[in-house]
């Protein structure tokens, strides 16, 4: 895709859902390289099943997906939703930012940063007081977008295995 083209920030379609699907699945990739003790390992069906459960996303009032076109394609994709007070979190009601994925070939092109900026957006305007999302710890490069667009850390998961398998 070239550099100079533009790109159109849309809601996602079902016809958008195998691209998705395979971002998806990238993310998945991604996250398990970072630690495979703490990530799922993709499969040959990572990318439907992601595809099938962001499909089943599309029509939920409190869920935004997102996707970024150039020249017909989908070039990257955004998922959030709004949602209530949570406890275990200790934290009211917020905008939640669950995934946003570039395609390696249109990254540091500030697709990413149309995607977060226009989720966010949304989220206000149904009425989230804040916006909270999750990042690996190894996941510098998004946590350097997270950075730029405000957000500041505020929880360190940890994780400790217990030697039990499948």
């Amino acid at each position: 895709m070239p550099n100079g083209a533009k790109i159109t920030i849309r809601p996602a379609l079902p016809a958008d859902l195998p691209a998705i699907g395979r971002l998806g699945a990238l993310l998945v990739q991604t996250h398990h390289d970072f630690d495979a003790a703490r990530f799922i390992a993709p499969t040959p069906a990572t990318p439907q099943g992601y595809a099938n459960y962001l499909g089943t996303q599309l029509t939920e009032d409190r869920v935004i997906i997102l996707a970024a076109e150039r020249e017909g394609a989908v070039a990257g994709y955004v998922y959030a939703g709004l949602e209530g007070m949570d406890y275990m979190a200790l934290r009211g009601p917020a905008g939640a930012i669950y995934d946003v994925v570039v395609d390696p070939a249109s990254r540091r092109q500030r697709v990413g940063r149309q995607l977060l900026d226009a989720a966010i957006e949304r989220l206000k305007g149904m009425g989230a007081p804040q916006v909270v999302l999750s990042t690996a710890a190894k996941n510098e490069e998004a946590q350097r977008l997270f950075a730029k667009a405000g957000f500041r850390p505020t929880m360190i998961e940890m994780t400790k295995g217990l030697g039990g398998g499948k």
